[in-house]
């Protein structure tokens, strides 16, 4: 169980192979943010987690002091997180990006993040993709639109970099450049609206 925390981070992911850093990523929001760090996750994710990481979702659980979330909530359940001052999603695959991109809200965590842009929530994202899927038109195309829509989308020279297809699991995520880009947005935004976890969609 973590401290109080006066910073709420939603940190969102979806299943691909960086999402077994998880447990590493909110020890290094804690700490070096100080933030309260809330874990949200794509279905195949929250299996992914389950399945192959040590501790599991309840290990993850016990990291945050939140419970870890896949699923929207049923009417008239009470919010289980508090409110959020900055969401990150990473990884954010091929099909979660597009889905955002598209206002598609089928799961949890894409819904929430589509919520955030209208509410103001200081949000980003690093996809985590191949070269074959990159080269997708859709996906130059959500990317472009999560940006115009305020989104910072860590994707080419200083974010995420596509790996060849089959080559295995990519090397050298930017989860540091991705926290102290949540730290920038957040400073650079002195009164963000605040989110709930609602998943009302």
């Amino acid at each position: 169980m973590t401290s109080p925390r006066s910073r709420t981070l939603y940190l969102f992911a979806s299943a691909a192979p960086p999402v077994f850093d998880l447990a590493q990523v909110v020890e290094a929001a804690q700490g070096d943010g100080g933030w309260n760090v809330c874990v949200g996750l794509t279905p195949t994710a929250a299996r992914w987690i389950e399945g192959g990481l040590e501790g599991g979702l309840g290990g993850l659980e016990a990291l945050t002091g939140h419970p870890v979330r896949s699923e929207y909530k049923l009417p008239g359940e009470p919010d289980a997180w508090p409110p959020a001052d900055a969401i990150l999603f990473a990884p954010a695959t091929f099909n979660s990006l597009n889905s955002w991109a598209l206002g598609l809200t089928s799961s949890f965590v894409v819904g929430v993040a589509a919520e955030a842009i209208g509410k103001g929530i200081p949000t980003v994202t690093v996809p985590c993709v191949n070269a074959a899927y990159a080269r997708h038109r859709q996906f130059d195309r959500s990317v472009e639109e999560l940006r115009e829509q305020g989104v910072v989308v860590l994707y080419g020279e200083g974010g995420f970099i596509p790996n060849p297809a089959g080559s295995g699991v990519p090397k050298g995520y930017p989860w540091g450049v991705a926290l102290g880009a949540v730290e920038g947005v957040v400073s650079g935004r002195r009164n963000p609206t605040r989110s709930t976890a609602s998943g009302d969609a």
